[in-house]
């Protein structure tokens, strides 16, 4: 079988990857990558980088990019046949990774290398790489018995299953639920964009009439803009039990067993591992040192902005009372209730703003953002091979003309289509024989896409959403690391991760930016002052709401592993609630099915470090901070950060890199500042 998988091409080929290639690619690249391993540890005892290491790194890249394209098809054009290969090589991978990170031999070589002579010789980034390796034998189990060893692999195939399960649960769940509306009149309120969106979803679908669904524009289209306050309850209600056993599908595909397990997995994990629970575990490759450092930094953020948030809901009850006519605000009231109030106190509407962010400026002035950030070029590629007609493919070059980086963008919501935003490693950056191999990233979105003629148009929390993962992009992209294990976002402590792309974030708020990537979709006509005036008036509305809101989910996420005990089982909803007295100032319904569509932690990386989003969020407040000084635009400051912090990947400490950059440690007052919540 001519596999595309196993082609060496320098991107994958997309168009011609079909499930039934996926194990048989995958069984070839395992069985050959225990070859190579074996062939270098049998071949000599003078362990080197060359003779081990860098044929290793070889071996894994070779995996990585196969996988690679598999991995992210499954998430962006999902189907059964596509998810039985997927899961087929799930445990398989998972045993080849763990068999590795418990290969005595493996691990001796390199604690040779560790003790060697020539260690000194190596450079910063190689000799982190071997020092990650051999902690990272440590976290695969390569000091216990045999049985344990057994135990482990099972326990972290079994992981990698749930994590799949949960998320193909929510994601049949999210699609499952539609609801066909044919009189217009339910859905007053809603912006004509909103409208032609549903008219669009019934029409693909031949139906007549309106079709809102659970795919998030729909969702929070009605959320915001809905007058009929019953079509809300009945949308948060299904959005809210999503894979649950509660709401319109209850118990059809529910998360409830796979968290209960998961848990209980994680936990008995971290106790083989000789840590006392997973967030003790997960605590070993992150920033923070201990679990009550994590607790204590939440407790005080939360401490310093509960008043804020009570006063917050306060105002918003008194103004749902007086000008929308509902006396007891309830959740499905709090999107709509909170347009109306940012609508009366600041004159803005979400919906004018979208005018002026159609994507055909955003994109572009995102681009042009980071030119004058970093010297970077970037323009598209117009023939390449993809995996749906609305993906595109861009290059980045330095002002050097340097090839730095390439990227591809799907940006828009879709059924089959996982849901949220996210950047993904599609090729790693490393120095092969010959030349240097250029990163690769994949950008997805779930905006909504256009209508008719018109270009898509995004509210500014979706220009802020892009901003973001493009952060995510260029700390993958712009690496000058050149060995796999510690170039890009690899290696980096999960607690600094999300550092690049938070920072990207201030940028949108900028006057200066905000004129390269704003201009009316039917005009051109630039964001009018007194408009971005409102918005920035209104930029802290409800943050000290928001910010318990995101206190909430890290808790939860913190506490469920760092206090899980096997004789009671998962406690989830017991220890939200609890969370919730401690720091919320919003109580959901007593139906409210959050946890089972938590898939940041059930499913992604987050798992008891879901708080990096407020630590980075630290970091990256306090790093702009010396741009404010300096200048949005600086050139000096933006060169300091490239090369400090993005250039460097995960080469040396996030501690380190960010000193190296800011001259100290980061202090928490820029982010209390630029949420308001100084005071």
């Amino acid at each position: 079988m001519n596999n595309p998988l196993l082609i060496n091409s320098e991107l994958p080929l997309f168009s011609q990857i079909k499930p039934e290639h996926i194990e048989p690619a995958i069984d070839q690249l395992l069985k050959e990558a225990r070859s190579v391993v074996n062939q270098h540890l049998e071949a000599t005892h003078h362990y080197n980088w060359q003779n081990l290491i860098d044929p290793l790194e070889d071996v894994e890249d070779k995996l990585n990019k196969a996988w690679s394209p598999v991995s992210h098809m499954n998430s962006v054009v999902n189907s059964d046949e596509w998810r039985d290969a997927y899961n087929a090589c799930l445990p398989k991978l998972s045993e080849y990774s763990t068999e590795m990170g418990q290969k005595e031999a493996l691990f001796n070589a390199y604690l040779t290398i560790a003790k060697s002579d020539e260690f000194a010789s190596l450079d910063t980034a190689q000799q982190k790489i071997v020092s990650n390796a051999l902690r990272d034998f440590r976290l695969s189990g390569i000091d216990l018995d045999n049985e344990k060893k057994q135990r482990y692999k099972e326990i972290s195939q079994e992981l990698s299953r749930l994590a799949s399960s949960y998320e193909e649960n929510l994601m049949d769940a999210t699609n499952a639920w539609t609801k066909l509306i044919t009189d217009e009149q339910v859905l007053a309120g809603l912006p004509p964009s909103a409208l032609a969106q549903a008219r669009q979803t019934a029409e693909s679908q031949d139906k007549n009439g309106w079709m809102i669904t659970l795919q998030f524009p729909s969702y929070i289209a009605v959320m915001t803009y809905a007058d009929n306050r019953e079509l809300r309850r009945e949308h948060y209600e299904a959005f809210s039990t999503r894979a649950s056993d509660r709401g319109p599908h209850a118990g059809r595909w529910a998360n409830t067993e796979i968290m209960e397990k998961t848990l209980s997995l994680r936990h008995e994990k971290a106790r083989l591992l000789g840590f006392n629970n997973y967030a003790e575990l997960s605590l070993a490759t992150k920033m923070a040192e201990t679990t009550d450092d994590v607790t204590r930094f939440l407790e005080g953020l939360a401490d310093r902005s509960w008043r804020q948030a009570r006063k917050d809901l306060t105002e918003l009850r008194e103004f749902a009372r007086q000008h929308c006519g509902i006396a007891d605000l309830q959740s499905w009231d709090m999107a709509y209730t909170s347009e109306k109030m940012r609508q009366h106190f600041y004159q803005l509407s979400q919906e004018e703003v979208k005018a002026y962010f159609p994507i055909t400026r955003v994109l572009p002035g995102l681009f042009a953002v980071v030119e004058k950030l970093y010297g970077l070029k970037i323009s598209e590629i117009s023939d390449f091979d993809s995996w749906h007609r609305d993906v595109r493919f861009f290059q980045i070059h330095d002002k050097n003309d340097q090839l730095r980086g390439r990227f591809y963008t799907d940006l828009y919501a879709r059924p089959k289509k996982r849901g949220g935003a996210w950047m993904d490693d599609c090729v790693g950056r490393k120095k092969t024989d010959t030349n240097i191999q250029i990163p690769v990233a994949y950008l997805t979105c779930n905006f909504t896409p256009p209508t008719g003629d018109d270009p898509a148009l995004l509210t500014h929390d979706e220009v802020i959403t892009l901003f973001h993962e493009f952060g995510h992009g260029l700390h993958h992209m712009l690496t000058q690391v050149d060995y796999l294990g510690v170039s890009g976002i690899s290696g980096v402590e999960w607690d600094a991760v999300e550092l690049p792309s938070q920072f990207m974030e201030n940028w949108c708020w900028e006057q200066e930016a905000l004129a390269l990537i704003s201009g009316h979709y039917q005009t051109g006509e630039k964001l009018p002052d007194a408009l971005f005036s409102k918005m920035l008036a209104a930029k802290n509305f409800q943050a000290g709401m928001v910010m318990v809101r995101q206190l909430e989910f890290s808790l939860f996420d913190f506490r469920i592993h760092r206090d899980y005990e096997p004789d009671k089982g998962g406690r989830i909803y017991e220890i939200l609630e609890q969370v919730r007295a401690q720091v919320a100032v919003v109580k959901p319904p007593e139906f409210n099915r959050f946890a089972h569509s938590f898939s940041h932690i059930f499913a992604g990386g987050y798992a008891a470090g879901y708080y990096s989003y407020k630590w980075a969020e630290v970091l990256s407040s306090d790093a702009f901070s010396l741009f404010e000084e300096n200048g949005i635009f600086d050139p000096e400051t933006g060169h300091a950060f490239l090369t400090n912090i993005l250039e460097r990947g995960g080469s040396q400490e996030a501690m380190q890199l960010f000193k190296n950059f800011r001259g100290r440690e980061p202090e928490i007052d820029a982010l209390l500042k630029h949420t308001g919540i100084a005071a």
